[in-house]
């Protein structure tokens, strides 16, 4: 049987799969045929067939028992930098070309355990460095609606996967802004949760402070089943949150306040969003921000003051400190990270070298990509006597700073703060390649959540571009651990409007 992802909802499909008129089985394989189909647009890096296939029977044998649940059947696809047992781990990096780790990462078991089916391992940029899906030792991922455009990254694959309509979901990393920006070019929903609140075990670390898992989709009310699922306590991970004796992000968090706020919202009629207080970021809409994209934010903001919502102008004023910040943080961190692939106990071993001391050095410059070099180097040199403090600590008080003002904002001005995703829509696959610090300058509106450790997240607001067809998204930002309410806000958006709705033709 063909099925059609489309326009196929999570409650579509879990009706589809409990009423017998699809099997988990024929999911699998359409999802499987698609990713086939699909090979020139390179968003897949590793597919087991037989893998996939004995989960999907797997998840039939529940539902034929009466055993399922919520997300039973359903397919999946990972990012390339969650560890898998029976799927090749890469990273997207000659480094870890041949890897196959011996467990599966915390959210990859999660998600198993609850049924979810995976189809395959998805393109991203080499250990998550990159923002346009291009920095991929197996090449630069191809976005749907435009096939000389990047998909954004890291997580472009993952994006793609979802805009191809290969599955109807997919995780991400977002480091600083991995999952939201390629959401966002690819016109589609994703969430980077509050930093802690889902597991970072078995997933590979670039910047352990800053990273964190999560969700893509088509709509923003799916996301908050799958949410769910992922985000737990991991004592395997030693900053997975726990505070006052109670379990921070225990199961059922964000689904149940998603469901309170859509309550909440039912209950106010025809202004769903009377009371919702929305921040607009003054220094955000300045001449750095392409017209096309100010005007299609402009235009979502609107629609969310015509369901009662009222607008907020706001300053963060010191959130322009944030890319210097974050690229003193990040490489520093990655330079720590990294150093642990060094040729001896795994990863790539160069075949030429005549000391330890050689190996290593060679090993790391044959397998390593020039952005993992760049950043490893950065990160060394700030990190090195000397520098230390004229760099690092002077960034990390930078964070703090930057955390402050959020946290004043929220207290004292809005409930949610919105803009831009990224100042312009997706470019060509190859522009700017002489520009290093261009791709730097795309995440100009992501990376201070990252050093705050806040929420956020993009659905789809418009278009633009050549032709009008490389999508734009809205960034809808909470304060920690408002997921369930940001979803709750997104999907009332999307109850009026049908961007989310539109199709890539591939």
């Amino acid at each position: 049987m063909s099925v059609d992802f489309k326009l196929a909802s999570l409650d579509d499909l879990r009706q589809a799969l409990d009423h017998k008129q699809v099997s988990a089985t024929e999911l699998a394989q359409t999802a499987l045929q698609e990713a086939q189909r699909l090979q020139d647009y390179n968003i897949f890096l590793d597919i087991n067939e037989s893998a996939t296939l004995a989960q999907a029977q797997a998840a039939d044998e529940l539902i034929s028992k009466g055993q399922q649940g919520r997300l039973t059947g359903i397919p999946i696809a990972h990012k390339d930098v969650f560890v898998t047992q029976q799927w090749r781990t890469t990273a997207a990096s000659k480094m870890l070309e041949t890897y196959q780790s011996p467990f599966d990462a915390s959210v990859v078991e999660s998600l198993k355990q609850a049924g979810m089916v995976t189809i395959g391992k998805v393109n991203c940029d080499e250990f998550a460095m990159g923002s346009g899906n291009q920095n991929s030792a197996f090449g630069a991922c191809r976005n749907p609606w435009d096939k000389d455009a990047v998909p954004g990254g890291s997580s472009g694959g993952s994006a793609a996967a979802v805009a191809a309509h290969i599955v109807p979901f997919s995780t991400g990393t977002d480091t600083g802004g991995s999952v939201r920006q390629p959401a966002s070019m690819c016109g589609i929903s994703g969430i980077k949760p509050t930093y802690g609140t889902v597991s970072r075990f078995g997933m590979i670390a670039y910047g352990s402070s800053l990273d964190q898992a999560g969700i893509m989709g088509r709509r923003a009310a799916d996301l908050s089943d799958i949410l769910d699922v992922m985000s737990h306590f991991d004592e395997r991970d030693s900053t997975s949150l726990q505070r006052c004796g109670a379990v921070a992000n225990q199961s059922g968090r964000v689904r149940q306040a998603f469901e309170h706020a859509q309550q909440q919202m039912q209950a106010q009629g025809d202004k769903p969003l009377k009371g919702l207080r929305i921040g607009v970021p003054k220094e955000w809409f300045n001449p750095g921000l392409s017209a096309e994209v100010a005007t299609a934010i402009e235009q979502a903001i609107s629609q969310f003051q015509a369901l009662g919502a009222e607008r907020v102008d706001i300053s963060l004023p010191k959130n322009h400190l944030a890319i210097p910040a974050y690229y003193v943080i990040a490489p520093a961190e990655a330079s720590s990270n990294l150093a642990r692939y060094d040729g001896v106990r795994y990863g790539h071993r160069s075949q030429h070298y005549k000391t330890l001391e050689e190996m290593t050095a060679r090993s790391r410059h044959e397998a390593f990509g020039p952005e993992v070099q760049r950043r490893i180097m950065i990160g060394a040199y700030v990190l090195s006597q000397g520098y230390y403090d004229a760099y690092y600590l002077q960034a990390q008080r930078v964070r703090r700073m930057i955390a402050e003002e959020f946290k004043q904002t929220f207290t004292q001005h809005c409930d949610v703060i919105m803009g831009p995703v990224a100042p312009e829509v997706a470019p060509n696959i190859g522009a700017n390649q002489q520009d290093i610090t261009h791709d730097w300058l795309a995440d100009i509106y992501t990376l201070s959540l990252n050093l705050a450790g806040l929420p956020g997240m993009s659905i789809p607001c418009g278009f633009g571009g050549p032709q009008q067809k490389r999508p734009i998204g809205l960034q809808i930002i909470g304060n920690y651990f408002t997921e369930g309410q940001l979803l709750a806000i997104a999907d009332r958006f999307q109850q009026h409007s049908d961007w989310h709705l539109r199709s890539a033709e591939v």
